[in-house]
């Protein structure tokens, strides 16, 4: 007991150590680094594999690392060497189940892993959720909880499980067979059996009838890495001017054949497994005509997170980031669905000035945006004028403003404390992604 304990200590310290120097090497350098590790049937046959990204040092878990994990891994890293045809299961959190980077992924090729709430959460907070995974499962996505689920406050989750993960360091052997025999009675689930670390865990589980597996007795997780090519952040925000006014297919074909970076993370994007077409594109129109106006510009709004303007993403880069997600959020609480790229917009070229070098009214020359868009950004006017001030004042802690404004557009503090929060991880988290 004692040698296999010492053993998987020794393991796991081996394993933080590689994640470390991995991470800083790739801090150095334009490497994207994602783990992976095997979900393995009973004949150690690969079923599919949990992704985990290395690329910073961090192991903190926000909604920004789930974007910036399920884009890298299928835009840059690659993704035949690193899960070919096999089912990718991502770690997410709440937040980030509402994102619109799940708008890009094939619904069939994911499964989404959704932890239970902080263990101060009602049954009203547990319920509330309830809706927002029966739309992912409506669209396709499959969901896995861990054992937790089992407990009666979820009870309102358990049909919605699409895989069950019983943690095999989180209860006693003598619960396993109520606890699979439970699930069984209660869903039709298919359980996984994970941190499995013995032969007696394993035979012990399968003996119970669990089909699948995963843990350090079967594989560790491997590192898969990969050099990404990084268009500059003006040709980026080139192709989402672009999008915005409904350009032809012809103009962002053109675009792309200007930067051969941004045309190569279309094309493997949209060939990788996770988006989900059964033939290869290999022409701009085609990928464009395909991926539709919509999801171009989800896709390019996150690949600006993750370019360069020679060297280092910059402050103002991340900070612009900020405001176009909080708009987002903001938005989403007071306007239609459809304002809400506009008030990304916003937010994003409220600093084009500073990132492209020149006057904002003079960088915006060339840019077609609609009128409430300009209105804000160069006169301070129209819908979106007082949510970039909220904002801004969000962002300089200008108290007084925030009150004044958060009042004025009928929110509470704690809605705007919670959305810049949410946006202040999310850019931050893709900063470090692409640092």
């Amino acid at each position: 007991m004692s040698s296999t304990h010492t053993t998987d200590t020794a393991s796991a310290n081996a394993a933080t150590t590689e994640h470390a120097a991995s991470a800083e090497a790739a801090e150095a350098t334009n490497l994207a680094i994602i783990a992976r590790q095997p979900i393995v049937d009973a004949q150690r046959a690969v079923y599919g594999y949990e992704l985990f990204d290395r690329t910073t040092a961090s192991d903190h878990h926000t909604a920004a690392s789930d974007a910036a994990l399920l884009f890298t891994a299928l835009s840059n890293a690659g993704t035949e060497a690193l899960v070919g045809k096999k089912t990718v299961f991502i770690n997410c959190t709440h937040e980030s189940l509402a994102g619109g980077h799940l708008e890009l992924i094939h619904p069939e090729k994911v499964v989404l892993e959704v932890p239970p709430l902080a263990g101060d959460a009602s049954a009203e907070d547990i319920e509330g959720r309830v809706s927002a995974l029966q739309a992912l499962r409506q669209r396709g996505f499959r969901l896995a909880f861990d054992q937790q689920v089992l407990r009666r406050p979820y009870a309102s989750w358990l049909p919605l499980a699409s895989f069950i993960k019983l943690d095999m360091q989180a209860f006693k052997p003598e619960l396993a067979a109520p606890l699979v025999q439970f699930a069984r009675a209660h869903s039709q689930a298919t359980l996984i059996a994970e941190k499995v670390e013995t032969a007696e865990q394993f035979q012990r589980m399968a003996d119970l009838g669990v089909t699948l597996f995963q843990g350090f007795w079967f594989a560790h997780p491997v590192l898969v890495q990969t050099t990404i090519a990084r268009p500059s952040q003006a040709t980026t925000i080139q192709l989402i001017n672009l999008v915005r006014k409904q350009a032809s297919t012809a103009e962002i074909e053109e675009l792309l054949k200007r930067d051969p970076a941004l045309s190569f993370n279309l094309l493997r994007f949209i060939n990788s497994s996770g988006f989900g077409l059964s033939c290869e594109v290999t022409s701009f129109r085609h990928a464009v005509m395909i991926l539709g106006l919509k999801k171009l510009f989800r896709w390019a709004a996150l690949l600006l997170t993750t370019s360069r303007a020679g060297g280092p993403p910059p402050v103002v880069g991340t900070t612009a980031v900020v405001r176009g997600r909080l708009m987002e959020l903001l938005a989403a609480e007071l306007l239609p669905p459809e304002e809400c790229d506009n008030a990304f917009v916003v937010g994003v070229f409220s600093l084009l000035d500073v990132m492209l070098g020149m006057p904002l009214a003079k960088a915006l020359e060339s840019v077609a945006l609609p009128d409430s868009v300009t209105d804000a950004l160069l006169h301070g006017k129209g819908v979106f004028a007082p949510l970039l001030e909220l904002t801004k004042a969000c962002e300089s802690g200008d108290e007084e403003a925030f009150a004044r404004l958060a009042q004025e557009l009928h929110l509470s503090n704690r809605q705007v404390n919670w959305a810049h929060l949410q946006a202040l991880t999310w850019a931050e988290s893709l900063d470090e992604a692409a640092a």
